[in-house]
């Protein structure tokens, strides 16, 4: 009876999911509860995000790009205003955003770009489900199946295993390693 005691302890605590199944037998799912919450999935162009919106997306994009990748840059480059914008929000808070781009702005043909992840959230599948999300959504919003990244050569195996290939040279950008990369 202690190790119940101590799991229902766990579950009034939100650790854990505690299943009765038959007289003393219980069933217990060791699941963090705060990992599976859902994800709210929304994409707009730059002309109908909100304030906050906008905000959050400034926010993650800068807790990510300039203060843990060390990279000071401009990232204000005028194609967020042509953009779709995908955000990933769990509990009202941002964790996860591209930047879809149509094609002509940023390369021939369509693009996903700021690909970013809340440090909070990682570890947990979000960065392929979010570039699953954003590849769904660039065939809808474009009608193209070629989508174009300029990817950060360290994630290289990563958007490789999403299906993108190598698609020229190495280059830097703001000080990192680049490699363009093509889904079709």
């Amino acid at each position: 009876m202690k190790v119940c005691r101590w799991f229902r302890q766990l579950a009034d605590k939100g650790l854990f999911y505690l299943l009765k199944l038959t007289g003393s037998a219980f069933l217990v799912l060791l699941l963090n509860i705060q990992t599976y919450t859902m994800i709210s999935w929304i994409c707009k162009e730059f002309a109908l995000l909100s304030s906050f919106e906008l905000y959050a997306i400034l926010q993650l994009r800068n807790e990510v790009f300039v203060i843990e990748q060390h990279c000071v840059y401009q990232d204000a480059d005028n194609k967020d205003i042509t953009a779709y914008h995908l955000m990933g929000w769990q509990n009202e808070k941002l964790i996860a955003y591209t930047r879809l781009i149509p094609a002509g702005v940023a390369y021939a043909e369509p693009s996903i770009g700021r690909v970013v992840t809340s440090p909070a959230a990682r570890k947990s599948g979000l960065g392929r489900q979010l570039m699953n999300e954003s590849i769904n959504e660039c065939k809808k919003l474009f009608g193209s199946n070629t989508i174009r990244i300029g990817a950060q050569l360290y994630l290289q195996q990563f958007y490789h295993s999403l299906g993108f290939i190598p698609n020229g040279g190495i280059y830097l950008e703001d000080g990192i390693e680049h490699i363009e990369m093509l889904l079709s």
